[in-house]
């Protein structure tokens, strides 16, 4: 609690010398600031709830400039900590800077309910920021992650005065893909909730006071950090029976989170639902990031961008670097070392965006190519000094997402763990036994907010003690529960970009199956795998069941009854289908057995006991589809040499491949 107190006291001290910087500055010649500082301004909404407002206001010899155009960011995550990074920056830059914490957090009253009063929140205050005798009328929103879902509520709520967004790797359609993912749960929510959602430091004794209902409980809400993987085995979650009871709205909403899988209007009305809210968007000029390695690539990319691409009039951009979630000032990603480049200066950047928008500065932002993404390959594999694998890349600029140049391109299941565009024969399904107590664990991909129960970005496929969920340090690949299917090398070069979509036959004798997809690839010369995030199959849910990723529960409901002693046969098998994060790789043509895009199987079954799944090929059911990931291939040499990696899929239990799809990207 010390380390946090003397926190904030040093940030409220950081606050004091700017408001006094000027007689400061006379007695010992150090300039002051350009800007000044007021905390706390308390904006009341419409309903009377009132919200904490820090406001930058650039200064001209002491005195505040008027009429300004603003840049405004809503937080969870405690504006005193926030604003440091980006509110100095565009004061000195001449705008206003507006940050507040969002209701029920920090400073600000009432009841913290995820985003779903963000939208009239946020609208509330664009209105108040108009009518300040600072402001010129224009306001611009920045934030990444839950920041970034309060400008996508802004936005479907509309505020006149709302005139260009940038939402950085930011949370929508959370039903969809987020707090759920294809009806299953991620578990990084339950581990945002319980560290009080600051999950990505220590115990957080300030969140956890705001969230106590009695004050002398905010040490063991704090403390809840440190046990998420304990709760987590321990689910289902039911109300009062942790120290999460004394935060009621934040342990309310965990379990209700918990407990619609399939009811789409509870999600729909979660306030930042981009996708069945498109008509009421707002149009305005829109800047969308995001990250390969981000875990909201998926919506921002696939979803987000092209919807409103082609609904609005306003410019729609898009940029995907080589990113984990919220870390565009990197060039790695967990084990992967990219070229220097592919670090961003992000208040530049967003500076550029605002100039022109909301200065009108012709600086030619509104003439770049709508889309910027980084192709990672390239490298030689070499060790960095910190220990990476050195993977290089190049930003392209491209004009759509997706590419219209690439080919869909199926590859399919066969028998023996080849993966191939060759169409499958008459084959017998794979089947296996899985342990629901035993959970596959997850090694990188696009994670976030995932504390101490996966990791994230490139990651070698061997298990490793600091995960919960490993009990070895073998390969994933060595597991029983895990199948694998892998093409052979590469003839030539390589490049998959877009989105990857795997359709699976699959069948279970357990009530409720977990299925996963996730695409792997060979690493350099290193060896190393580097990986996405596994992705769930569409499927039925029930209940909280503790798994170490985000799965998918197909839900086999009215299985018929089987005599005494009898064993119950698989019901028929059904046709899943998943999307996994995009992809942007290029892919060189090496010496086997070097780099083999390969597809597995990775079960996540919330089963009282092992159960045998089944996979199913074309013999099982003639005429049907047959299972098969689809790939957007490109081919030859593309700007130079590239690092060759392909598609791997992903799944669990019973599995068949299907015909290829034609939702996939192409590229160039």
């Amino acid at each position: 609690m010390g380390r946090l107190a003397a926190r904030a006291l040093a940030l409220s001290a950081f606050a004091a010398a700017l408001l006094t910087a000027a007689p400061l500055g006379a007695q010992t010649g150090v300039a002051p600031p350009p800007y000044g500082v007021e905390r706390d301004v308390m904006i009341t909404a419409r309903d009377g709830v009132k919200l904490a407002t820090d406001i930058y206001l650039p200064a001209n010899e002491g005195r505040n400039i008027l009429h300004l155009p603003t840049i405004l960011m809503r937080t969870p995550y405690d504006k005193a900590v926030r604003a440091p990074a980006f509110a100095p920056y565009f004061a000195a830059h001449g705008y206003a800077v507006v940050v507040q914490d969002v209701r029920g957090r920090y400073h600000s009253q009432g009841h913290w309910n995820a985003l779903r009063d963000d939208g009239a929140d946020g609208a509330d205050t664009v209105a108040w920021i108009a009518r300040q005798p600072w402001s010129d009328g224009k306001v611009g929103t920045v934030g990444t992650s839950y920041e970034g879902g309060t400008q996508h509520a802004l936005a479907i709520n509309g505020a006149p005065s709302l005139k260009a967004m940038i939402p950085l790797f930011a949370m929508s359609d959370v039903g969809r893909y987020g707090v759920r993912h294809n009806g299953a749960f991620e578990l990084r929510f339950f581990n945002w909730v319980f560290s009080m959602g600051d999950p990505g430091g220590p115990p957080n004794l300030i969140a956890a006071a705001r969230a106590a209902s009695d004050p002398a409980a905010a040490p063991a809400l704090a403390d809840l950090v440190n046990h998420v993987d304990e709760y987590v085995r321990a689910l289902p979650l039911r109300a009062g029976t942790t120290p999460l009871k004394f935060a009621p709205d934040y342990e309310h909403w965990l379990i209700e989170a918990m407990s619609h899988g399939d009811d789409e209007q509870f999600w729909n009305d979660f306030g930042a639902d981009v996708v069945d809210n498109v008509a009421r968007y707002q149009d305005v000029p829109a800047y969308h990031v995001t990250g390969w390695y981000d875990s909201w690539t998926l919506q921002v990319a696939n979803l987000n961008y092209p919807l409103l691409s082609a609904a609005k009039k306003s410019p729609q951009r898009l940029i995907v670097g080589p990113w984990i979630h919220s870390r565009p000032a990197i060039s790695y990603a967990g084990d992967a070392q990219f070229t220097a480049d592919a670090a961003i200066d992000l208040n530049a950047f967003q500076l550029r965006w605002f100039d022109h928008w909301l200065r009108g500065v012709d600086n030619g932002v509104d003439r770049e190519a709508p889309v910027r993404i980084y192709v990672m390959g390239g490298g030689d594999g070499h060790k960095t000094p910190e220990g990476r694998i050195f993977v290089g890349g190049h930003w392209r600029d491209e004009p759509a997402w997706p590419l219209a140049r690439a080919v869909p391109t199926a590859y399919y299941l066969h028998p023996g763990g080849l993966l191939s565009p060759r169409a499958p024969e008459a084959a017998a399904p794979v089947s296996w036994l899985f342990d629901p107590h035993k959970p596959v664990p997850t090694l990188g991909g696009n994670i976030s907010s995932q504390g101490n129960l996966a990791t994230q970005g490139v990651a070698d496929q061997r298990c490793r003690s600091t995960l919960p969920f490993c009990t070895d340090t073998n390969p994933l690949s060595a597991r029983n529960d895990v199948i694998v299917f892998q093409t052979a090398p590469l003839e030539q070069d390589t490049e998959v970009t877009g989105p990857l979509v795997v359709k699976l036959w699959a069948s279970s004798d357990g009530p409720d199956t977990d299925f996963t997809a996730k695409r792997l690839s060979r690493g350099l010369r290193s060896q190393r795998r580097r990986q996405h995030r596994p992705r769930p199959l569409p499927g039925r849910r029930q209940g909280a069941i503790p798994r170490a990723r985000p799965g998918v529960r197909v839900h086999h409901r009215a299985l018929p009854d089987v005599p005494a002693g009898q064993a119950r046969p698989p019901p028929a098998p059904r046709r899943l289908q998943q999307q996994l994060s995009p992809v942007r790789r290029q892919s060189q043509h090496r010496r086997a057995p070097e780099r083999q895009p390969t597809v597995a199987h990775r079960p996540q079954h919330p089963l009282p006991r092992p159960r045998p799944p089944v996979a199913h090929h074309p013999a099982d059911r003639p005429g049907q589809s047959v299972s098969k990931a689809s790939l957007p291939l490109l081919y030859g040499p593309f700007m130079g040499r590239v690092a060759r990696e392909a598609g791997r899929v992903g799944s669990g239990a019973v599995c068949r491949v299907a015909d290829p799809t034609p939702d996939f990207v192409s590229t160039p």
